[in-house]
Parts: C-alpha cells; sequence; structure tokens
C-alpha cells in the first residue's frame, strides 16, 4: 500500500540534499528516505536534517537513510542520481546522455523490483533524455514519470521579466517549452503580466527601453552557466521546482505546468521527451496540451526535439 506522505530521494549530492531541505522547508513529507551509493554521505545527510525537527517552526518529519527497498511503500521518488555539469565544462547537458542513461538504467532496475506505484519525479540531467529513457526502456506507467523539465527555465524567465518590469514575478505568466537546456525556448505567445498582456507593456510600465526579446532569450539559457561557474553546481532553484510538483501531486491540485514526459504526436512530434503543458494530480500526469504557439515557436520546438533525438541517438550508437 502506498504511503502518499513518504518520499525517497535517490541521489544526496547538492540538489538531492537541496530538494530534501526544502521540502522540510514545506513540510510537504511525513517521511524522507535518502539512497545513495555513498551509504556514509547519504546517512550524514539524514542524520543533519533529522537535527532540524527539534526547532519549534519545523514538522517532526522522520529523515532517515535507506535501500531501494524503501521504495516499495512510496508515495513519490525524486530521482537525482548521476554527474551534472561543473564549471569550466563545456556548457551543454546532452553529452552528459550516454554516462546518465546507464546510471538510470541502474537506478530503474532496482527500484521496479519493488513498486511501480510511485510517481517518478526526475531532476537527472539531461533531463529529457532520461526521462524518455525510463519511459521507454522500463515497464512502468508513463503518466507516473515526470520530468522537471523546463519549469526552472520558466522560473528563470518570469524572474528575468519580473526584474525589467519592476513586478512581482507571481504576476508573470508564460511557459518555457522544449529542451530543459540549450534549446529551450520562451514561448512568447503564451506570456502575460497580471492580465496586461505583453504588446504595451513598455508603454504601461513607462520604460523608454524596450523588451529585448533575443536578449532575453539567450538569457533564460545563460543563467544557469553563470550559477555553475560562479557557485559551483545550481541546486536551489531545481529544488523549488521539484518542490512545486510534489505539491501538486500530494494536494492533487490538477495544476498545469510546463514537464517534459514522451510526446506522443503532439505538434507532429513522436519519439522524444519534451516540456509543454501538462496537467498534473495525485494520479499523475492527467492530459498534455497542445497549445496554439507562433510558427516561429514552432520551428523552435521542432528543433528542440532534434536536438534531444541526437543525444538519445547517440547513446544507441554507442551502445551498438
Amino acid at each position: 500500500m502506498v504511503n502518499k506522505g513518504k518520499i525517497v530521494i535517490i541521489g544526496t549530492s547538492n540538489v538531492g540534499s537541496a530538494v530534501l531541505n526544502k521540502l522540510m522547508d514545506f513540510q510537504l513529507a511525513s517521511e524522507i528516505v535518502l539512497i545513495d551509493l555513498n551509504e556514509e554521505k547519504a546517512k550524514g545527510e539524514a542524520l543533519d536534517a533529522s537535527h532540524s525537527t527539534s526547532c519549534i517552526y519545523s514538522t517532526n518529519i522522520n529523515i532517515r537513510a535507506g535501500s531501494y527497498a524503501e521504495c516499495k511503500d512510496a508515495g513519490i521518488i525524486i530521482i537525482t542520481a548521476g554527474p551534472s555539469i561543473r564549471p569550466g565544462e563545456e556548457p551543454d547537458r546532452l553529452r552528459l546522455a550516454y554516462v546518465n542513461t546507464k546510471i538510470m538504467s541502474s537506478v530503474m532496475t532496482e527500484i521496479v523490483k519493488y513498486t511501480k506505484d510511485a510517481m517518478l519525479l526526475i531532476i537527472t540531467n539531461p533531463l529529457d533524455v532520461a526521462t524518455y529513457h525510463i519511459s521507454t526502456t522500463f515497464d512502468y506507467p508513463r503518466e507516473k514519470i515526470i520530468g522537471t523539465g523546463t519549469l526552472l527555465e520558466t522560473f528563470r524567465f518570469r524572474r528575468i521579466l519580473a526584474n525589467k518590469y519592476h513586478v512581482d514575478t507571481k504576476n508573470i505568466h508564460g511557459y518555457v517549452l522544449g529542451e530543459h537546456g540549450n534549446s529551450a525556448f520562451p514561448a512568447w505567445s503564451t506570456v502575460d503580466v497580471a492580465g496586461l498582456g505583453l504588446e504595451h507593456l513598455d508603454e504601461y510600465f513607462h520604460l523608454t527601453e524596450k523588451l529585448d526579446r533575443t536578449a532575453v532569450e539567450k538569457e533564460i539559457v545563460q543563467v544557469a552557466y553563470d550559477v555553475i561557474n560562479w557557485k559551483g553546481f545550481t541546486n536551489t532553484g531545481i529544488a523549488m521546482a521539484a518542490c512545486r510538483f510534489v505539491k501538486a501531486i500530494i494536494y492533487d491540485e490538477h495544476t498545469i505546468l510546463p514537464m517534459s514526459a514522451v510526446l506522443e504526436g503532439e505538434y507532429g512530434i513522436k519519439n522524444v521527451a519534451l516540456s509543454i503543458p501538462r496537467m498534473l494530480c495525485s494520479t499523475g500526469i492527467v492530459r498534455s496540451f497542445e497549445i496554439r504557439l507562433a510558427n516561429t515557436e514552432l520551428q523552435l520546438l521542432h528543433a528542440s526535439a532534434k536536438s534531444v533525438r541526437l543525444a538519445l541517438d547517440s547513446c544507441t550508437r554507442l551502445d551498438s
């Protein structure tokens, strides 16, 4: 029987530990189990986090390290395992494809021994390659496989626009779609600011320097590598994105977010996972939305699909 309050995090490095801390901050679990090849690291993270539950503002969450057997009754399993881009390395997540698909195979081989009922939240990069690999290699319900996808880019996009217009980011609506990576693109046709639209924003906010869409598009991709190069890794933003998905699941929100899953012919695209708007609730992905996009945006979506497909094909060639 599934324990909906139990979350398993696989991988306890920078991202996994950040996800743990945010889950605790927002009190989104009753039980959190950490799994890592480095068992002492998992034990240390669990022990450190457990001490914080004594604070009067904290929920008494049961936090511990464990094995894959803990997946048996988990409500949500969050997968962060695998290497990430490091400072100074080639700024392209897709180059991690081969090694991380092998890691995903290893992780999923263990998970399916114990459950096919838990919701799987995939964070490992390259995100879309990992999501597609898991979805098509293992007999796991696809509606329960969610890639965090471009929700993080969408957060970044909204922050950039909010900075431009000095407005609360929650007033910014609109999606970044496609690959979680270099070919991600803002779908400008979906953007709205507190019902004011986009076309006349510069006028409404009395700005003389007009919005430079090309500069924004470049910044959305570049800011991730700025964080990596300056800080050493990214973890806070993606941890917040992960918690947004977790909340949608545990509260059965039926909310619409950009997330990665295998496309089944939307926009004429198949055999690849990409982010488009999808509805999420306690049982997983309810439906995907083939929203109307401008012709230029459709071209960018197809280019993004081609980029991810090339990475998937490269993995196949290396295996042959």
